[in-house]
Formats: structure tokens, C-alpha cells, sequence
């Protein structure tokens, strides 16, 4: 895949991210060490939302609805503010067949961009980036806390750390951002799709019987079929995907040890 643009995504990073370092990854505390996550660098860091905007108009295109359906390692990624600009970002990797956590890493930064509704990928994206650099794995499908296709612009977290990264990546949203749909049925595994602007973008999907629904959407290189039959496995215990509370976990409490279960 070749570059749209030369310049490096982390560029003009807040402080508080490192810079990277050649052959990938990013310097840590420990000193320099190589990424097995290939972070594609296919824009400048925008400076505004005309130009954040026009970046997702341009990368939607790169969005691919199919891809595999059976994943060795997903990784969960979750963001985790404290009070102010600065942040923790955090990803846990799962092993696909025993549901069992395998890694774990976070990064610590400050937003990369100001709040404004539909651009939200934009603050976090920089930490995420360096924390998918750290990981000594590589995962086969990301799961993230937020949105995919069902966005304004059709291109949320899911969809961008998918295009840059070419995994594929489904999001998860606990409420619903964009289009209209009918409430599920009441048992685990009713679904209704999401309809926006006449194309169906994603489903509210019912992953507790009588518990509120999750908002399943495609980010990149995977189809609505598998997003939510994976989501569905993820699916353990509470309302959220295993992964995805996993990292709310360690991104609340990056100096812990166990299980989130104590806590959440």
C-alpha cells in the first residue's frame, strides 16, 4: 500500500508521546525496541476540523466490509482520560481460542485534538498508535471502544486505526452516535440494524438478556456478520466484550494487577 502523504502521523504530537524511533516502535522506558504492528503513515497531523474532516473523507475510501472470519490473537484498546488533557491508552491482547489475555500494554500521553463530536478519533489516535507499537504481538482484529462505519463521515476510530494499521478492526459504542433503530429483542443475541442515511451501518446488538445493547459497527477488513458474531463471543459475562473492559481496566489503573472483575 503506498502512502497518500510523506509526513508522519506523529508529527506535532502533545507532549507527553514520544517520538519514533527507526524500525518502527517507539522508545519506552526500557529504551527502543521493534513494533510488530505496522502503523501506516497516510497523513499530516490536522491543525483544525476542516482538515481532520477532509482526512476522513479521504481514507473512507480505503475501507474494506469483508475480510476473515476466525482470529488467533484480538486485541481490545480503550482510552481512559483523567481529568484533564492527559490520558491513558491501553490495549489488551486476547488469545481468540481460550479467551485468555496474553498481553498488555499502555501508553501515556495528552489529546491530540481539541473535543469536537465526530473528530474524537483524532485525540486519542497518537496514544493508541504508540501502544499498538509496544505490543510484541500481532494481533488479527482490533476491537474498539467507540465507532466504525456508524459515524458521520462513515470513518470512526475502528475504521482509521483499521486503515492504518490494515487489521481488521470493529468498534464498539455504548450508546448510539449516528442513525435510528428499532429496540432488540430482550435475549442475548437480538439484533436491529442501525440505519443511517438510508445504508445500514451497524446494529444495536443485545449481549445480556434484558441489559441496554451495544451499537456494533465494521471498522475495516471484516463484514457485519462476523463483527457481530465476534463481538457476541468476546461476550462472556457482563454487557461488554471481554477485551474492551479489560483495557478500561488498565487504562484506569495502569499500575494494577488482576482481573477487572474486582472493580468493574
Amino acid at each position: 500500500m503506498t502512502s497518500l502523504m510523506a509526513p508522519d502521523i506523529t508529527e506535532s504530537l502533545p507532549d507527553g508521546l514520544s517520538e519514533p524511533v527507526p524500525g518502527g516502535g517507539h522508545p519506552g522506558r526500557k529504551g527502543a525496541y521493534l513494533s510488530r504492528v505496522h502503523v501506516e503513515r497516510l497523513h499530516p497531523w490536522p491543525t483544525g476540523v476542516a482538515e481532520a474532516e477532509a482526512i476522513q473523507d479521504r481514507l473512507v475510501g480505503r475501507v474494506e466490509l469483508t475480510g476473515p472470519v476466525t482470529f488467533t490473537l484480538v486485541a481490545g484498546l480503550d482510552v481512559h482520560y483523567h481529568g484533564d488533557d492527559s490520558l491513558t491508552a491501553a490495549v489488551v491482547v486476547f488469545d481468540g481460542g481460550t479467551l485468555e489475555p496474553v498481553e498488555q500494554v499502555v501508553a501515556h500521553g495528552r489529546a491530540a485534538f481539541p473535543y469536537v463530536p465526530g473528530l474524537f478519533a483524532f485525540r486519542e489516535l497518537p496514544a493508541l498508535v504508540e501502544a499498538l507499537e509496544r505490543l510484541t504481538v500481532t494481533p488479527d482484529l482490533l476491537v474498539c471502544d467507540g465507532y466504525g462505519l456508524a459515524h458521520p463521515r462513515g470513518f470512526g476510530l475502528a475504521c482509521h486505526l483499521g486503515v492504518l494499521t490494515g487489521l481488521p478492526a470493529l468498534g464498539v459504542g455504548k450508546t448510539p452516535f449516528v442513525g435510528t433503530h428499532e429496540t432488540p429483542g430482550p435475549e442475548r443475541g437480538d439484533w436491529t440494524p442501525i440505519v443511517h442515511e438510508g445504508a445500514t451501518v451497524g446494529r444495536a446488538l443485545r449481549t445480556r438478556r434484558d441489559v441496554k445493547p451495544v451499537y456494533v459497527s465494521q471498522g475495516h477488513r471484516i463484514s457485519l456478520d462476523t463483527a457481530t458474531a465476534q463481538v457476541l463471543r468476546l461476550t462472556t459475562r457482563y454487557r461488554l466484550p471481554d477485551p474492551i473492559r479489560h483495557a478500561d481496566h488498565l487504562a484506569r489503573h495502569p499500575n494494577a494487577t488482576g482481573s477487572p472483575e474486582a472493580r468493574m
